[in-house]
């Protein structure tokens, strides 16, 4: 029974831990860019859009499809660093084990 509560304990202190990895991720920026830098998206590691820039050369009105393209990938490029961190962080926890719904 004594082996029992050790393990609860060092679950409910993995899971403190892992609430505070996702709140410090959700602190964190990150910034993706297309077309050389004239279109730039930030998110934060809760995968929330918190900023897109166009530069002025990135307008076309001819063309509003190329821009559209570039703030896509841009959305992405950011989204993935996001991503990528995210498992790195929490896999630190998981041991690697794909844990679906746990962050």
């Amino acid at each position: 029974m004594n082996n029992m509560n050790q393990m609860m304990k060092q679950v409910k202190k993995m899971q403190q831990q892992m609430l505070k990895a996702q709140e410090e991720l959700g602190n964190r920026s990150f910034e993706g860019t297309a077309g050389g830098g004239v279109v730039g998206v930030t998110v934060n590691g809760h995968k929330k859009v918190l900023a897109v820039t166009i530069k002025p050369e990135a307008v076309d009105p001819d063309d509003v499809e190329m821009l559209q393209d570039l703030v896509l990938t841009a959305i992405n490029d950011a989204m993935t660093k996001a991503e990528e961190t995210s498992s790195q962080e929490m896999g630190k926890f998981t041991g690697g084990m794909n844990l679906p719904g746990l962050f």
